[in-house]
């Protein structure tokens, strides 16, 4: 027995022996090829904000394939372009890149991938073709496996590669905007008002059937209510002047805030275009306040009077057909707390005039007492100021003096006289 299994352990190790040891494909000769593409639109207008879409390719084929080739595996084929970088300049052309070089990794063969650059064209860019160069750079398997058949050992050998591959692109013509002038009228805090906008095409296109649009910058507390405004043919080096109504947020504060300008227009072309924002500043004023800049006014216990309270707008616009209301309490009354101002420009002064009613128990001393303004903005909106104070001093009673007592008693005594004369000289007559 023990000779027939020595047999066929000495059969299995020799057949073990003949029999070929697998290996792994591996490949020689070779390369990446990278070619480059701009995917999308590749025209552009002077003064444009623009992002450029580049598509990288890579279609490298292997010369020779081996099989069986030792028993290691192969890192990397030679087609595979290896750590690639790209990077997108401008080559002269009138246009700022501002996006650097960026990592996009391996691109096996066939591979494709894409790299975005965010770029500026120039506001003074002249029409024509430019060509922009991509620089790409990579490396790749370059070593050969022919003396190498059987090896137990790989000796990878990689290739530094830079390759520049020319983009194409186009400056058109356009209709281009530039604001000029921008004057608020009547903007503040919680008020609506006007923009006056002068504007200027300063593209190389003609536009017709224009309109220009003014839009709300992101979260900008200035809020377009009437936001457009035909201004038919619009050629070039034109200028226009446009008037918007314009809300300002509540919560606003007093300084300046963007507003975005831009406008659609028909081409030579026929078709219908928006040309590239421009966004200017409006200055915006703290909301209207008033204030009471006459002294206390003086009244006497137990007395009607009339007293001035003179307001003056503190703000920095008109306030239209103002009226201020005062409010009384305690030992003050008024019949009629509402007192007409008419319009108050920026830093002028109104007089009101109230009736006040003090009573006779009050306590002499200062009394503030709560005052507002209602009034109508530029777009003739009903607005109301915060409240603040008028002042009014309640002095005492004074004491009679002792000539004013003597001269009431003797009048007292001289109507007693005359009813007694009266009366005696009526009953002598009957």
């Amino acid at each position: 027995m023990r000779y027939h299994i020595t047999i066929a352990l000495l059969l299995l190790v020799a057949a073990l022996c003949v029999i070929p040891v697998l290996g792994q494909e591996k490949y020689q000769g070779g390369s990446p090829q990278i070619s480059a593409y701009i995917a999308g639109t590749n025209e552009f207008s002077p003064g444009q904000d623009a992002t450029i879409t580049v598509v990288i390719q890579n279609s490298g084929t292997a010369a020779v394939m081996f099989i069986n080739q030792g028993t290691l595996p192969q890192a990397d084929l030679p087609t595979t372009a290896k750590l690639v970088t790209v990077g997108l300049s401008s080559g002269g052309a009138p246009i700022n890149i501002t996006t650097g070089t960026q990592t996009l990794g391996d691109i096996q063969s066939p591979g494709i991938t894409s790299a975005s650059f965010s770029a500026t064209i120039t506001s003074d860019a002249n029409l024509g073709s430019y060509t922009l160069p991509l620089t790409v750079q990579y490396s790749y398997l370059s070593n050969s496996l022919a003396n190498q058949p059987t090896s137990d050992q790989v000796q990878s050998v990689y290739t530094p590669v830079t390759v520049t591959i020319p983009l194409n692109i186009t400056i058109e013509p356009v209709v281009q905007i530039d604001v000029l002038d921008a004057e608020a009228s009547g903007l503040a805090v919680g008020t609506e008002g006007y923009i006056n906008l002068t504007i200027q095409n300063t593209g190389y296109q003609d536009g017709t059937q224009a309109t220009v649009q003014i839009l709300q910058h992101g979260a900008s507390a200035i809020i377009p209510t009437d936001d457009s405004v035909y201004i038919g043919d619009f050629p070039r080096g034109g200028i226009v002047t446009c008037l918007y109504k314009v809300a300002v947020s509540s919560d606003a504060q007093q300084q300046t805030y963007p507003v975005d300008v831009e406008v659609t227009y028909t081409n030579s072309d026929g078709n219908t275009v928006t040309s590239a924002i421009d966004t200017v500043g409006i200055p915006v004023a703290a909301k209207l306040s008033f204030a009471v800049i006459s002294p206390p006014a003086v009244i006497t216990q137990g007395s009607d009077s009339m007293i001035d309270v003179v307001y003056q707008n503190t703000g920095a616009i008109t306030a239209n057909n103002a009226e201020a209301r005062l409010s009384t309490y305690g030992p003050l009354s008024s019949a009629d707390t509402l007192a007409y101002l008419g319009d108050i420009p920026p830093g002028g002064n109104v007089t009101a005039h109230y009736a006040i009613s003090v009573a006779s128990d009050a306590a002499p001393g200062t009394y503030p007492l709560n005052t507002e303004v209602r009034y109508r903005d530029a777009l003739d909106n009903s607005q109301v100021s915060d409240t603040f104070t008028a002042n009014v001093q309640v002095n005492a009673r004074p004491p009679a003096s002792p000539l004013i007592l003597i001269v009431e008693i003797f009048i007292v005594a001289m109507v007693i006289v005359a009813a007694g004369y009266y009366v005696v000289v009526v009953r002598k007559k009957r």
